[in-house]
């Protein structure tokens, strides 16, 4: 059931009612004293105690120290000047619980201390000796029991506060994480796509131009042309597909054709032989399969630099030089070609063969050659 809007929050209402328990059984055992043994009434400072006495509990959580000071005062005063005694202890006893529950072990031990000794004062200027029967050890026992159950609880609450934390803590880094590995899913599928339309594209433009220029002087350059842009477009068609059939998340069917790898860079300079750029490959070491990772990143790296050559540079040759080495395999693309357009260092087929090869934990440069020409470099491990 829904509380009242005018009843106090879940904390404050259990406070308000160990409040009004507190007042209901001292006064009622006050009375019940007074009934039963027909003594005269109390007198009001009594009940005023009393009352201060019981209030002061609803206060306990936001205030334990001044609680059990306003308790101990109190009771101190109730039971010596007061005629019938009433069990107005178990504020004090709630009140060191509150303040041991908080943390403050060193104003219950002081408190419990105080009131030890103002008993035995009381003894002895009163001619008693409370503290040797059962009921004094059984007071004394109560009062190190509720301090040592309000430290258990302090602890268990620090300890619970500490788990949430940590799973909260759990919580974020888990959603971090997710955001991260989208952020990358995202930046590869734009590598791809960057990597796949810019070289195509630049390719079918180039044997588009020569086409137009030799439609009517060179009709077999024009159809060799057009054949080359055939195959440029159907090669376009097939990977963005593929990049995109990850996005969709369907079924298709397997290729047909191998992954981009460094297995393929013949078909990759074959096309561009067609556009007037002559390019020559140079392996050494022992060729070898290389991880996926590597392999694709290799291939892209060589097809962005070599689509950089077409669109910024007047070069007429350019030369791709793959090296195997013992734990990496090292890409070098240069031409001869003095660039049209230079190209940048925060361009992004500049940017995308770096992210590429320190994705992997390689290293990339891009510079132009003090001869003329524009070379990339890039390491990657393998």
């Amino acid at each position: 059931m829904r509380a009242p809007d005018w009843w106090p929050p879940r904390g404050r209402s259990a406070d308000l009612l160990l409040t009004a328990g507190c007042l209901v059984v001292t006064v009622g055992a006050v009375l019940t004293v007074i009934e039963k043994d027909g003594r005269g009434p109390m007198p009001w400072l009594g009940w005023i105690l009393l009352v201060v006495t019981c209030g002061a509990v609803y206060f306990r959580r936001s205030h334990p120290v001044a609680v059990a000071i306003v308790t101990f005062a109190a009771c101190s005063l109730y039971y010596p000047v007061t005629e019938p005694d009433g069990p107005v202890v178990i504020t004090f006893v709630i009140a060191l619980y509150s303040v041991s529950a908080a943390g403050h072990l060193v104003v219950a031990g002081v408190l419990v201390t105080l009131s030890m000794a103002a008993t035995m004062y009381g003894d002895v200027r009163g001619g008693t000796n409370h503290l040797a029967d059962a009921a004094g050890f059984l007071l004394a026992g109560w009062f190190v029991a509720v301090i040592a159950v309000g430290g258990v609880v302090r602890n268990r609450r620090a300890y619970l506060r500490e788990a949430e934390e940590r799973a909260r803590a759990a919580e974020r880094g888990r959603e971090a994480e997710a955001r991260r590995r989208a952020i990358e899913e995202r930046l590869r599928i734009a590598r791809e796509l960057h990597d796949v339309l810019g070289h195509n594209i630049s390719l079918i433009n180039v044997q588009a131009t020569a086409a137009l220029h030799g439609l009517r002087r060179e009709p077999e350059r024009a159809e060799d042309a057009l054949v080359a842009i055939k195959q440029a477009s159907k090669d376009t068609l097939r990977e963005m597909r593929a990049t995109l059939g990850v996005l969709r998340r369907v079924d298709e069917a397997a290729p047909v054709s191998p992954a981009p790898g460094l297995a393929r860079l013949d078909e990759l300079t074959g096309g561009l032989a067609t556009a007037g750029l002559s390019v020559r490959t140079e392996v050494e070491g022992d060729p070898r399969s290389l991880p996926a990772e590597a392999d694709l990143a290799a291939y892209r790296i060589v097809q962005e630099a070599l689509t950089n050559v077409t669109r910024h540079s007047s070069a007429s040759a350019a030369v791709v030089r793959i090296r195997y080495g013992t734990g990496d395999v090292t890409v070098q693309v240069h031409d001869d070609g003095a660039p049209t357009t230079a190209p940048s260092g925060d361009g992004s087929g500049i940017r995308g063969m770096r992210d590429r090869a320190e994705a992997l934990g390689g290293d990339f440069e891009a510079a132009a050659r003090p001869g003329g020409g524009f070379t990339i470099h890039a390491r990657l491990p393998a």
